[in-house]
């Protein structure tokens, strides 16, 4: 029997695909001041970033949030970002933060 050292793998992977969809959608027009002050504080690219490390820590790989981000850039499903520059514009700049090799800071003893 393989033990499962990710149990939740499949819903840290959804939540990647809510996180990259809430991110790149943006906010409503008609969005009530409460909405608009989460927005700011909670759905910028470092926020989003930060929230899909986590997930990355606890089983999903980056290739598999890659494939997220490119099943929203060509699935028939996502017709309606595809369509909008900004959405587009606000997916290339998260993938380039999610593909940015991460600094690992050493110790020197």
């Amino acid at each position: 029997m393989k033990p499962n050292n990710y149990a939740m793998k499949d819903w840290h992977l959804e939540h990647v695909e809510k996180v990259i969809l809430r991110f790149i959608r943006g906010i409503s027009p008609d969005a009530s001041s409460f909405e608009k002050r989460n927005y700011k504080r909670y759905s910028t690219v470092s926020s989003c970033a930060k929230q899909i490390e986590y997930d990355i820590k606890h089983g999903v790989s980056t290739d598999e949030v890659l494939d997220v981000v490119r099943k929203i850039r060509h699935d028939k499903k996502f017709h309606d970002l595809q369509k909008n520059p900004e959405s587009l514009q606000r997916l290339d700049e998260l993938e380039r933060q999610i593909s940015v090799p991460k600094k690992v800071t050493s110790t020197w003893y």
